[in-house]
């Protein structure tokens, strides 16, 4: 079975961002993000608070799907 390469969260974030259609500065005044905070995430200069990540993601509609299942500890 071919492994497949995995999309770094950080980068399927900021592909979500340019998908949107939506200047970076729209994306923050409406979610409440620090526009030069955001600006530095999305150039690669410094990460995002899981609250930022959360606000994020619930403006651009994202979503986590799992590739593989879940392992089960203890059997």
């Amino acid at each position: 079975m071919a492994k497949r390469k995995s999309i770094k969260l950080s980068d399927a974030v900021r592909k979500a961002i340019d998908d949107s259609g939506e200047s970076r500065y729209a994306i923050a005044k409406a979610t409440g993000i620090d526009e030069s905070a955001l600006a530095k995430f999305y150039n690669g200069h410094r990460g995002i608070t899981t609250d930022t990540l959360d606000r994020l993601g619930d403006y651009l509609g994202l979503r986590i799907v799992m590739d593989r299942t879940p392992t089960q500890k203890g059997k």
